[in-house]
């Protein structure tokens, strides 16, 4: 128990630290905010850029890792989103940004920093391939199936162009890009571009625990228990349990990739998630399952650590 803790512990002492920052006044949250778009713009980049150029195309692209990461998020989406619009009656947006909450994580910010203390640098690939699979296609899906809800017109076809260029534009998947090709090409960065390569990739992890802290600060949680069990038992929970039996249904996943697998799965979902739900008026119950579901991913992730210390991942 006190490896588990002596992994878990520093993480949410950072977080802790970034909410405290914000609500003592140290800095405000435009201030955190801004720290937040260092790590979006240029660490994670950097680390993504980093770990993908000192592989093989071939290591990179893990396709047992990629299908069974797709196939355990879309089975989870598919399974929130029913749940919520034909058995509790929601609306059509709702269940679409619920299902989004419950199978698209946190990577950045918390999935990333807990894999890289537990695994090294394997956890940076798995970053990767599970970003592709929730920016191509989870957030994109949720974010149609949302505004088709809203019945706004032709809105869905303008949010899937407004999406895909987002995409295109995106740091994060444009360092993806570069960084397959670079593999592909088997070119490595010169010295200097390197060395602030390292620089940036080497802030991300605690930067991004602080940001996530800080922004927690004033968010509200009242009168939504429905919503908040769902999401924060489906996230924490359901999603690494069926990225679990994905891995067992499809051979070919080497060990360590399977556990970053599913410390991102058991992360709780994307900081920005309230910020998504905003654009449907659903950004009060985004942010109380996005405070609920962070508070308990300490203990979740705590008991999945010591699970898979018990059972002898190392």
């Amino acid at each position: 128990m006190l490896t588990v803790l002596g992994i878990t512990a520093p993480i949410f002492i950072l977080i802790g630290l970034g909410f405290l920052s914000v609500r003592g006044g140290l800095l405000s949250r435009e201030q955190m905010r801004g720290l937040g778009v260092l790590v979006i713009n240029f660490a994670l980049p950097a680390l993504l850029l980093k770990a993908l150029t000192e592989r093989r195309l071939d290591e990179v692209l893990n396709w047992p890792y990629l299908t069974a990461y797709a196939l355990a998020s879309l089975s989870l989406f598919a399974a929130g989103f029913a749940v919520a619009r034909w058995w509790r009656g929601q609306g059509q947006s709702a269940s679409a940004i619920l299902a989004m909450g419950m199978s698209v994580s946190n990577s950045g910010f918390i999935g990333y920093p807990i894999a890289v203390m537990v695994l090294g640098q394997t956890a940076a690939v798995a970053m990767a391939l599970g970003m592709l699979v929730e920016n191509l296609l989870l957030i994109p899906l949720a974010l149609a199936l949302a505004e088709a809800g809203a019945q706004r017109g032709n809105g869905g076809w303008a949010l899937l162009r407004e999406t895909g260029l987002r995409l295109a534009r995106n740091p994060l998947i444009l360092a993806i890009g570069l960084g397959l090709l670079l593999s592909l090409l088997q070119i490595r960065l010169p010295a200097v571009p390197l060395k602030v390569v390292d620089m940036l990739a080497s802030a991300s992890a605690p930067v991004a625990l602080f940001v996530i802290g800080g922004s927690l600060y004033g968010l509200k949680t009242r009168g939504m228990a429905a919503d908040v069990t769902q999401a924060a038992l489906g996230k924490l929970i359901l999603h690494p349990l069926a990225l679990l039996v994905a891995f067992l249904l499809l051979p070919g996943v080497e060990p360590q990739l399977m556990v970053a697998g599913l410390l991102f799965a058991s992360a709780p979902m994307m900081s920005i998630y309230p910020i998504l739900g905003q654009r449907f008026g659903l950004e009060e119950r985004c942010a109380a399952a996005l405070v609920a579901a962070t508070v308990l991913a300490f203990f979740s992730i705590s008991g999945l650590l010591a699970l898979l210390t018990l059972v002898g991942w190392r």
